[in-house]
C-alpha cells in the first residue's frame, strides 16, 4: 500500500524517466539519507550519500510555500539473467552520456529488499521502504533537475535526454519472498509476481534481458560462488542431486510452482541454481503483463562476438541518440567486465557427462523459448 501512497499516477511530462516532485518535510538539520537501509549494509555508499548531502537543501524546489524534492524511478530495467553478461552490459551502457543508473548496480529492491531480504539464506531484516530505493536515484534526478534549470530560460522547454536505469539481475526470476507473505504451501504458485507490481506503476517501462546457453550459465554460476573444493567432479555431483530434487518437486507440484517456490525447493537447499536457466517460464509470465516490444532480449554469445552491434541495438531500443566514433569505440573496446577468475579457469570445463545431462535437461525449455521469440538462436544447438 505504501507504493500507491508514494508513486503518483502521472509523471512529469518533460522527463523521459518517470519523475515527480515529492513534498519534503525535513529541515536544515535533517539528514535526508540518515535512515537509508542500503547505507547500513553497503559501506561503499557512505561516501556517495555524503556527497549527495552536499547542496541537498539548495536543490529543493519551493512550490506554494512548501519544499519539494525531485523523485525518479528507472525508465528501463536490466532484469536478467545472472552470469549472462548483465554486468558487462551495465558497465558499457553507463558510459553513454545520457544514461544514469542507481548509485549501486543491483539494488534488488523489487525482489528482496522491500521484504527485508538483505542477503540470501539469512533471517529477514526490517523491510526497506520505497524511499530508500528512491534515494538511490537522487544523483540521476539531480542531473535531470539541472538540465531543466539550465533550459528554463527558453521559451519552449525541452524534454530532457536522460534515461535512468537499474540493473538487478534477480528481477526476472526471483519471486522467493512471495511464499513468506502469501500463506504459501509448497505445491502452489505465487498469486502475484514482481512484474505485476512494476506494471501497476510503470506500464510503459522497458526491459533489457541478456541470456546465455543455460548449460554454460549454470557452470559459471557454480564457479562464481566462493565454495570450498570446487571441481568438475563436484559440479557433476551437485547437478545430479539438483536434477533429482527438481524431478521430485514435479511429482507433486506444477512446473511454475517448482520454479517459483524458491524458499523450500531451490535457493536454500538446491546445490546449484538449476531453475535460473528456465528462461521460458519466467519470460512467458513477463509477456503476460508487458508487450514484447517493451523487451530487448540479447544473447551473451552475440554480445561477446560483436559488442558494437549489440550496444547499437541497446541504444536504439532505449531511444538514445547515436554516439560519435570516439565515444562508440571507447564503449565497445572496453575490457569485458566480471569475467571468470583465473583460479576458476584453472578448473577447466565441466565433464562431458555433465554437459550432456544439462543439454538434455534444458532442451525442451530452450525449444519453448525459441518458439516464444520466433528465433532459433535461442535453441543453443551445438
Amino acid at each position: 500500500f505504501q507504493l500507491f501512497s508514494v508513486i503518483p499516477q502521472k509523471f512529469l511530462s518533460l522527463s523521459r524517466s518517470p519523475c515527480w516532485y515529492q513534498k519534503y518535510d525535513g529541515n536544515y538539520s535533517t539528514d535526508p539519507y540518515g535512515k537509508n537501509g542500503y547505507s547500513l549494509y553497503a559501506k561503499r555508499l557512505h561516501a556517495i550519500f555524503e556527497e549527495m548531502r552536499q547542496g541537498f537543501q539548495e536543490r529543493l524546489q519551493l512550490i506554494e510555500g512548501q519544499h519539494y524534492r525531485l523523485r525518479c524511478l528507472p525508465h528501463f530495467y536490466i532484469i536478467g539473467q545472472p552470469k549472462c553478461g548483465t554486468t558487462d552490459l551495465y558497465d558499457r551502457l553507463r558510459l553513454h552520456p545520457n544514461v544514469q543508473f542507481s548509485v549501486i548496480k543491483e539494488p534488488h529492491w523489487w525482489t528482496r529488499k522491500r521484504f527485508g531480504i538483505v542477503r540470501l539464506k539469512e533471517p529477514f531484516h526490517k523491510p526497506f521502504p520505497l524511499e530508500d530505493y528512491l534515494d538511490l536515484f537522487d544523483w540521476a534526478a539531480q542531473k535531470i533537475q539541472d538540465f531543466h534549470s539550465e533550459d528554463s530560460e527558453g521559451e519552449a522547454r525541452m524534454r530532457d535526454p536522460i534515461v535512468i536505469g537499474e540493473a538487478s539481475a534477480s528481477t526476472m526470476w526471483d519471486n522467493s519472498a512471495w511464499s513468506y507473505f502469501y500463506d504459501n504451501v509448497t505445491n502452489t504458485e505465487p498469486p502475484v509476481l514482481i512484474q505485476d507490481f512494476i506494471h501497476a506503476f510503470q506500464p510503459r517501462a522497458k526491459f533489457l534481458i541478456m541470456l546465455r546457453d543455460p548449460v554454460e550459465r549454470l557452470y559459471s554460476d557454480y564457479l562464481y560462488f566462493a565454495i570450498a573444493n570446487k571441481s568438475a567432479e563436484d559440479f557433476n555431483d551437485k547437478v545430479n542431486e539438483s536434477l533429482q530434487m527438481f524431478d521430485s518437486c514435479l511429482q507433486g507440484s506444477s512446473l511454475r510452482a517448482c520454479a517459483y517456490n524458491n524458499n523450500t525447493t531451490f535457493s536454500n537447499i538446491l546445490p546449484v541454481r538449476l531453475h535460473v536457466g528456465l528462461y521460458a517460464i519466467y519470460l512467458w509470465d513477463w509477456l503476460s503483463v508487458f508487450n514484447l516490444d517493451q523487451f530487448l532480449i540479447l544473447r551473451l554469445e552475440d554480445h561477446a562476438a560483436n559488442t558494437t552491434q549489440s550496444m547499437r541495438l541497446v541504444y536504439q531500443f532505449l531511444g538514445l541518440g547515436p554516439l560519435n566514433n570516439e565515444q562508440e569505440a571507447s564503449i565497445s573496446q572496453k575490457q569485458a567486465s566480471n569475467s571468470r577468475r583465473p583460479e576458476d579457469c584453472s578448473l577447466g570445463p565441466m565433464l562431458p557427462i555433465t554437459r550432456q545431462l544439462l543439454i538434455d535437461y534444458y532442451r525442451p525449455y530452450n525449444q519453448k523459448l525459441a518458439q516464444l521469440l520466433s528465433n532459433s538462436a535461442f535453441l543453443w544447438e551445438r
